[in-house]
């Protein structure tokens, strides 16, 4: 059992630091930071369905990309979402059994990895589009690490459906920046 509830504090404290005239800028994700905010949205909900195993509607189908405008209230409204799903996942039962998110089946424990790194990573997207910092610790990065590295049959990271090809990054360099590489993202990646 892991306390990701640094991860989601961090990420509502950067998504709160997000300006009208900054939704439209360009993420590490090629797609603006609205539709990461949507992500964000749609994915606390789903995988604190997926913490109290209420399979449904929010956990049997994949993530769609959104890109209309944002609920009013969103900044609040994600950061109770945030926090309610880093509630969720205090509770042993929440890290037992099998649950299901984006349409699959996964044991909770894998689950609850795959959450914290979806707020991890889209966390430090949002960050960088708008030029904030975003600075995880090293207990977070080892708890996504089994996350972000790719099989023993692709190293590269080639053939995943969550991540891209892993970007290389010098063995000296930051934990997290190994995280991101790893994840198939460019800690030097710049909007400029």
């Amino acid at each position: 059992m892991i306390d990701f509830a640094l991860t989601t504090e961090r990420t509502s404290a950067v998504v709160a630091a997000v300006t009208d005239d900054q939704l439209d800028a360009p993420t590490p994700m090629d797609q603006p930071v609205r539709v990461v905010i949507h992500h964000l949205l749609g994915l606390s909900t789903a995988f604190c369905d997926a913490a109290a195993k209420a399979t449904g509607p929010t956990t049997s189908t994949p993530p769609a990309p959104e890109e209309g405008p944002l609920p009013d209230g969103w900044r609040s409204d994600l950061e109770k979402r945030l926090h309610s799903l880093a509630e969720a996942w205090k509770f042993e039962d929440a890290w037992d059994g099998m649950t299901m998110a984006g349409g699959v089946d996964l044991p909770g424990e894998i689950c609850g990895l795959v959450a914290m790194d979806e707020v991890l990573l889209h966390g430090w997207d949002v960050a960088r589009a708008t030029e904030q910092p975003y600075l995880p610790t090293d207990a977070e990065c080892e708890a996504v690490l089994p996350i972000v590295t790719p099989d023993g049959q692709a190293p590269d990271g080639s053939g995943r459906e969550i991540f891209g090809n892993v970007v290389t990054v010098p063995e000296d360099a930051p934990f997290f920046d190994r995280v991101l590489g790893l994840a198939g993202r460019d800690p030097n990646w710049s909007a400029g």
